[in-house]
């Protein structure tokens, strides 16, 4: 059930009261949140590999053992440094625009912010042959709507100097 929920808020995201409730899970959670989503994200790759590729020939458990070490857990390293990554470039942001917001709770946003560009690209990866400029999309989707939940937080006070 706190899947769902956390569904539903990651899909209403810029909205303020959704993001304050996605900041209230914990990273446990979100974490096997990003395994299912990024399991939903492989289903194109996996049914692809099943009917045309090498999974046609093999066996099926030695094909979702393969499947799983040789392309969702690339996967699932490559998305986690992503996320990594935008949440440490939010924290430089967050330091300009004087925010009080920390690595951890941009991390958690980034995760969840992907939620919308992960399904847009399981439901277009059946139809079309998805190249590098989703990639590149998704990226600059991510990052402006990482700023725009940044400018959400409330601004840090300024400390009164104190000359003794």
């Amino acid at each position: 059930m706190i899947f769902l929920r956390t569904f539903l808020n990651s899909i209403k995201l810029p909205n303020k009261q959704a993001m304050f409730k996605l900041n209230r899970v914990g990273m446990d959670i979100t974490v096997v949140y990003m395994f299912i989503l990024l399991l939903i994200v492989s289903i194109p790759s996996i049914t692809n590999q099943l009917t045309t590729g090498a999974g046609a020939q093999m066996n099926l458990l030695f094909f979702l053992i393969y499947f799983l070490i040789f392309n969702y857990l690339p996967l699932t390293m490559i998305v986690f440094l992503f996320l990594t990554l935008m949440a440490y470039i939010g924290t430089g942001i967050t330091k300009l625009l004087r925010r009080k917001v920390r690595f951890p709770m941009l991390w958690k946003l980034t995760a969840y912010i992907t939620t919308i560009p992960f399904l847009l690209y399981t439901a277009l990866a059946f139809f079309f042959a998805i190249g590098d400029v989703f990639a590149a999309l998704f990226s600059l989707y991510t990052f402006l709507f990482l700023i725009k939940l940044i400018t959400i937080y409330p601004k840090r006070k300024k400390r009164k100097q104190e000359f003794y």
